[in-house]
Formats: C-alpha cells, structure tokens, sequence
C-alpha cells in the first residue's frame, strides 16, 4: 500500500503546483494564450469550473482556484487517514 499512497500524493502535489502554475499565467499578458498555458488550462479547468460556480469573484479576485487547492490538500489528508487505518 506505501507505494500506491506515494503515487497519489505525487500526483496530488503535482496537480496543485499545475494549479499554481495556471493562476500565475494570469499574471502575464498572452501567457495562457500560449501553448503551455492552452495544455494547463485543459487540464485545470475542469477542476476549477465546478469552484467557479459556486464562489463568485471578489471585484477582480477569483477566490475559487485557492479553495480548489484547500480542497486537494483536505483529499490528501483524507487520503492519509485511510492509509495509515489500512495499515
């Protein structure tokens, strides 16, 4: 079973840090027009979308990708908990 978590926590911490990666190319003019930022916006948003839905902007702020990674992080602990009862 530590293999299988390992694997899932990796892809968990990578998936996030792609998150990350996709909110700092808003801060770019053009970056997500690009062909990195199309390839991450394929496979972030439809994560993101359901959050955007439910959590409105704030003015010019989208407060919904930092509950996305809340929630990553509760998944990985939830994860966590039902390694270590498996054993």
């Amino acid at each position: 079973m530590g293999v299988v978590a390992d694997v899932l926590f990796t892809l968990l911490q990578i998936y996030s840090y792609a998150i990350i990666i996709y909110i700092l190319l808003s801060w770019f003019p053009n970056a997500r027009e690009s062909s990195f930022g199309q390839l991450l916006a394929k496979i972030v948003e439809p994560y993101l979308e359901p959050f955007r839905r439910f959590i409105p902007p704030l003015g010019m702020i989208d407060i919904s990708p930092i509950v996305a990674l809340l929630a990553l992080r509760f998944a990985g602990y939830g994860l966590n908990s039902i390694f270590t009862m498996i054993g």
